[in-house]
């Protein structure tokens, strides 16, 4: 099996933290080169010296805001000029907790330009140089509320299901020039997030933390929290040269929670 990722280049989003950070990891680890891009430059100087290098990679990052999708735009395309990228795993923290029934229409808007814009602003920049190589991976980390909704996260569940919906359609448009394009849905994973999200349900419940979060383990039948290391695995498989036959999937990462196929 072919896991080899030396040569490649990989962009990865979100990368300060959680699961981006993971897959940054993961990904140096199996040889390729990585930019990381995040708003924080303090957190991307940090990770840069946790990335390997026995490979004689060569790593840097990007400082960008994914609420500002203009700005965005204007720096991908000045790094897709400088150095072609083969791996593009797009991943941005989800919108805050509460029913969709509520939500303000700026809230859909902002979930909407930081989720399926910039991922937009992203395969733009990229491709061309993926189509030119004959070999391209774009990964969308989502979540498992595209396959069911998850209660208590109305913004999320409408935005993510059309990140996966684009993401389907993209897998149509770019297979043939050997781009695959595949989601990989975490379940419940120890990240600031599901902290988030265990903290929103606690205080409108009144339970503490400890007990919401014996609550969602519960759920799990494999009977604990993943690790955000677990779906970064996932991640970096589909990455890879071995991954080459598989295209336009969702593939969830939640130790069987989610109740479909």
């Amino acid at each position: 099996m072919n896991l080899d990722l030396t040569g490649k280049r990989a962009v990865v989003c979100g990368s300060t933290q959680g699961i981006g950070k993971a897959a940054a990891l993961e990904l140096a680890l199996l040889g390729a080169h990585v930019t990381l891009i995040a708003r924080n430059e303090e957190k991307l100087k940090s990770v840069m010296q946790e990335l390997a290098v026995n490979k004689g990679q060569q790593h840097n990052y990007i400082v960008a805001d994914f609420q500002d999708p203009d700005v965005l735009q204007q720096k991908v395309k000045q790094h897709a000029t400088a150095q072609p990228v083969h791996i593009l795993i797009n991943n941005s923290g989800g919108p805050p907790a509460g029913q969709a029934i509520d939500a303000k229409l700026e809230d859909f808007l902002k979930a909407f330009s930081s989720h399926l814009l910039c991922n937009q602003v992203l395969v733009q920049a990229y491709t061309p140089a993926m189509k030119e190589a004959g070999y391209g991976r774009i990964i969308n980390v989502i979540s498992t509320s595209v396959k069911i909704p998850i209660r208590g996260l109305g913004v999320s569940n409408t935005t993510r299901g059309a990140v996966a919906n684009w993401s389907k359609t993209l897998s149509l448009e770019l297979g043939v020039f050997g781009i695959t394009v595949n989601n990989v849905l975490p379940g419940s994973t120890m990240t600031g997030r599901l902290e988030e999200i265990i903290n929103t349900r606690a205080t409108k419940t009144g339970k503490s933390f400890d007990a919401v979060k014996k609550e969602m383990t519960e759920e799990i039948p494999m009977g604990r929290i993943g690790d955000a290391s677990e779906v970064a695995a996932a991640i970096a498989f589909l990455a890879t040269p071995a991954a080459s036959y598989i295209n336009g999937i969702n593939v969830p990462v939640d130790g069987g929670r989610t109740g479909s196929l």
